[in-house]
């Protein structure tokens, strides 16, 4: 990140008393096709998890997503049941924390939605709804969930269980994913003096499922000798389920006397029911770290008498489903037409999970002939170019606005290497509207974090180029100021770290001689300083220290400078892998900065954060814009009344 360029006069420095919105559709972003994004500055996703539930009593379905530790993204329903619209509204409903999972349920039977969610570590935490079906107030009802002998009951962190009422006897059954592919089955007994749920255990060993994987290679051969498809599951011949769709095995084995097939895989796992045939009991759908689609095991019994004992299949759907793995589905009618659609979190298991980092919420519509079919892999469709996502902001085409460039870890479409993606301000300074104009293809490595800035001292910007192997590049801006292009200048790095990968570049003048100096972040979280021993129209850097004023940040530091007190001098603004924003203002002066520790601006950044202040909408004082480890952008609006 470094020094960009747009207003004529600078802004105004960041007060004590600012505060920050975090907005997700603060104005229009387009992709490269014209089309709006609908939720532009979400930040992209990496690992959602989602569910669809009611919790203000409308009448429509609201998604929640879970993409971070203890955290649960709401986004409200403000269409219909049949026309959905989904509005983002925070990052953390309610403030509660969820731990690696969580699940709505109405617990106690009272009409209204309680939660379980993960409770550090493998336990299984009971919020408990004491407000209302339109109201919700939760309250920590137990840190974990235990059975009638008092023992906790113990959830393998990494699966996400579900809850059904599956023989229909009006108590709540509780299914629990097993490392090893099993099931167990709790069911609620009695309950505490204090009101939570008391559970016994049924069986560990559910209808006796048991889906592991034989270790496969695509077109190649499976573990026990069997040929296997192009997805890289069995081609087993298996007779038609009772829809006619053929069966396949699919990478999944349920237990059998003689044992497991060869080697076989087993590992994280999510569940969920739902009577997607109508015929009045729950069928049950497996996604699987070595499953590349989801796993439907019909239930051929009824709602008093279960039966899933049928092989398990992949869900029907007019193109095989295969994504990297590790599939959290949710199940619901999202076009009010009657049957329960599917939407699926790719978490990305076995089957590089790089292929999915930025398409990993995938919509499917069941079609009357019972089939899914996909309509889109962007659900929550924004800014999202896969993971780790850099952003700096800059004036490329001399229109007196901001435009925007962001780095990627990797490209998902290529696998080959990361890519800049140019996002042109087309509006004004004050009223922004980006459109996705250009991705470009300017170095053959990976962790691309571009930083733009006059190097040359020729009037337009040029382009400072972190990367994964630790050395920092230049490319010359050999067009102008009304129109970028960037050339790479020598065979040799303009900086290179001692020590280190993942160089995160920002340039200011920190010793006041008229041309710019490079700080350079790092995985350590430390900052290297390297001053300008060149001229500013020919920058030659030399490394001053590794560790620029005893400053860590933990892990992977990504530096800012901006005048944050308007005093004169730069200040330092350092993102992290951990999240938020460090803030270390220049207490010494333009020609000798020493930097000191204040308190950390009050922004919640994502983890990954690369921070950048700037006037993104032209009211005259410093917003936040960030990228982030799920490879989009955040932003945040600075909400001063002037």
């Amino acid at each position: 990140m470094g020094c960009a360029a747009g207003p004529a006069a600078p802004p105004d420095p960041v007060r004590p008393s600012d505060t920050f919105r975090r907005e997700v559709t603060p104005f229009p972003v387009l992709d490269e096709n014209g089309t709006p994004y609908a939720h532009p500055f979400l930040g992209g996703l990496d690992v959602p998890r989602p569910q669809f539930a009611d919790p203000d009593g409308d009448g429509d379905p609201d998604l929640f997503i879970q993409e971070r530790t203890d955290q649960l993204m709401f986004f409200e329903n403000v269409g219909t049941a049949a026309e959905p619209r989904f509005v983002w509204r925070t990052d953390r409903w309610l403030d509660l924390a969820v731990g690696e999972w969580s699940r709505f349920y109405d617990m106690d039977g009272d009409g209204d939605l309680d939660l379980l969610a993960e409770s550090p570590f493998s336990y299984i935490r009971y919020f408990r709804n004491d407000g209302s079906p339109t109201s919700p107030r939760y309250v920590a009802a137990a840190d974990t969930l235990r059975e009638s002998t008092g023992r906790p009951v113990f959830s393998d962190r990494q699966n996400i269980p579900n809850l059904t009422d599956i023989d229909c006897d009006g108590r709540v059954d509780l299914f629990l994913g097993r490392v090893d592919g099993t099931v167990s089955r709790f069911e609620e007994g009695a309950r505490a003096p204090d009101g939570v749920p008391v559970f016994d255990l049924v069986t560990e060993r559910f209808e006796d499922i048991e889906i592991v994987a034989a270790i496969a290679v695509p077109g190649g051969m499976g573990a026990d000798g069997m040929a296997l498809g192009s997805q890289g599951a069995p081609e087993a011949s298996q007779p038609g389920g009772t829809d006619g769709w053929p069966v396949r095995r699919a990478m999944a084995w349920p237990a059998s006397p003689s044992g497991a097939r060869g080697t076989a895989l087993h590992g994280a796992n999510s569940m969920v029911f739902a009577d997607v045939d109508d015929d009045g009991d729950q069928d049950f759908f497996w996604g699987d770290f070595f499953e590349p689609g989801l796993l439907w095991i019909e239930n051929l019994g009824s709602c008093q008498r279960p039966d899933l004992r049928a092989m398990p299949q992949p869900v029907p759907a007019d193109e095989l489903i295969a994504t990297s793995g590790y599939n959290a589905a949710a199940i619901h009618d999202l076009d009010g037409d009657g049957d329960q659609d599917l939407l699926i979190g790719v978490l990305g298991g076995a089957f590089n999970p790089n292929t999915t980092a930025a398409e990993n919420l995938i919509y499917h519509e069941r079609l009357p002939s019972g089939l899914v079919t996909r309509r889109t892999a962007r659900f929550l469709d924004g800014i999202d170019v896969g993971s780790e996502s850099t952003v700096t902001l800059g004036d490329l085409d001399g229109d007196g606005d901001l435009d925007m460039l962001l780095g990627s870890k990797l490209d998902p479409q290529t696998l080959n290497a990361a890519r800049l993606y140019l996002f042109e301000n087309v509006g004004t300074r004050n009223a922004p509207s980006y459109l996705l104009s250009d991705t470009l293809a300017v170095a053959e490595t990976y962790h691309l974090a571009p930083s733009l800035a006059d190097l040359d001292a020729d009037g337009d910007l040029d382009l400072v180029l972190g990367t994964w192997n630790q050395d920092v590049r230049y490319l010359r801006n050999e067009g102008s100021e009304t129109d970028a292009r960037f050339q790479a200048v020598g065979e040799e790095p303009l900086a290179d770290l001692p020590r280190g990968s993942h160089s995160t570049p920002a340039l200011g003048d920190l010793d006041g001689d008229g041309d710019l100096d490079l700080l350079v972040g790092e995985s350590s979280g430390e900052i290297n300083l390297f001053m300008n021993a060149g001229t500013p129209q020919d920058p030659r850097y030399e490394l001053v220290t590794e560790r620029l004023g005893g400053i860590d940040v933990g892990r992977r530091s990504a530096p800012a400078l901006v005048d944050l007190d308007a005093d004169g001098d730069l200040d330092l603004l350092v993102g992290s892998e951990d999240g938020g924003a460090a803030v270390f203002l220049n207490t010494g002066t333009p020609q000798e900065p020493t930097f000191a520790a204040e308190d950390s601006l009050a922004v919640p950044l994502p983890a990954y954060a690369t921070p950048v202040l700037a006037d993104v909408d032209g009211d005259g004082d410093l917003d936040v814009v960030a990228g982030g480890l799920g490879g989009g952008v955040v932003f945040f609006r600075n909400t001063r009344t002037r």
